[in-house]
């Protein structure tokens, strides 16, 4: 579904097709960004009924837990968090253009924010890691 337009005598609107996007790699990226809320959505979504499933008390959370077991649930979970890094690398590598950031009269080089921004992301990663592993 399209948005309407307003016309306006003299001037030419072309028809795109709704493939338009497939054409041009940079349009197909911005796509798959956007298709990657979806599923971020939607696993927010399962998070939520997996919290109120625990809330419902043990054998409630089991039961969920044991649907979750299911290979469908299972490729949905690999394919959100495929999307989710890919929406993650795709801000943080934009996080240099968008967030300007100067010392004194310099501005700092946007390679150099996305850098931190990764390095952070890398060390809040470890950190999690280590909490998770250690029992």
């Amino acid at each position: 579904m399209t948005a309407p337009r307003v016309e306006r005598p003299g001037l030419f609107y072309p028809k795109l097709p709704a493939t338009w996007w497939l054409r041009n790699a940079n349009y197909f990226r911005f796509m798959l960004r956007e298709l990657s809320s979806v599923f971020i959505a939607l696993f927010l979504v399962v998070f939520l009924v997996q919290l109120h499933r625990l809330s419902q008390g043990p054998g409630a959370y089991a039961a969920y837990l044991e649907t979750l077991r299911a290979p469908g649930w299972i490729i949905f979970h690999v394919v959100a968090l495929a999307f989710a890094l890919y929406h993650s690398v795709t801000w943080f590598n934009l996080t240099g253009v968008v967030q300007v950031v100067r010392l004194g009269e310099r501005q700092v080089p946007p390679r150099l924010v996305a850098g931190a921004s990764f390095a952070l992301w890398a060390v809040v990663s470890v950190v999690l890691l280590w909490f998770l592993l250690r029992g």
